[in-house]
C-alpha cells in the first residue's frame, strides 16, 4: 500500500521554525520526485517546493525561497522541509506528494497543519 505520511506541523510564533517530514512507503522512493504543497483556508493549493529523485535538484516558490529548505534521506525514505522565519501567511495545511519524472503527482499524503501566530 502506498503511503505518504506528513508530520511535524504545529503552532509556532512568527519568526519561529518548524521541520516537516514526509515518510514514504509502498513504492520505490528513489524513482520519485517529492513535492510539498500547502493550502490555506479560502485559497488555492500552492506548490512550494520539490526535490528531484536522482539529482537532488530543488525548486522553491518565491513565497518561501530563502526561508524554507527541502532535503531527502533516501535511506529513510523521508523528505524534510525545514521552515525558518515563519510568517503568519505561512499558515496552511501542508501536504507532500510524489510524482515520477515529469508526470503529475499521483501519490498524496494526508496533510499536517501549520499555524503561525503573530
Amino acid at each position: 500500500e502506498v503511503q505518504l505520511q506528513a508530520s511535524g506541523g504545529g503552532l509556532v510564533q512568527a519568526g519561529g521554525s518548524l521541520r516537516l517530514a514526509c515518510q514514504a512507503s509502498g513504492f520505490t522512493f528513489t524513482d520519485y520526485v517529492i513535492g510539498w504543497f500547502r493550502q490555506a483556508p479560502g485559497k488555492e493549493r500552492e506548490g512550494i517546493s520539490c526535490i528531484g529523485n536522482s539529482d537532488g535538484n530543488t525548486y522553491y516558490a518565491e513565497s518561501v525561497k530563502g526561508r524554507f529548505t527541502i532535503s531527502r534521506d533516501n535511506i529513510k525514505n523521508t523528505v524534510y522541509l525545514q521552515m525558518d522565519g515563519l510568517k503568519t501567511d505561512d499558515t496552511a495545511v501542508y501536504y507532500c506528494a510524489a510524482r515520477r519524472g515529469n508526470g503529475g503527482y499521483n501519490y498524496w499524503g494526508q496533510g499536517t497543519q501549520v499555524t503561525v501566530s503573530s
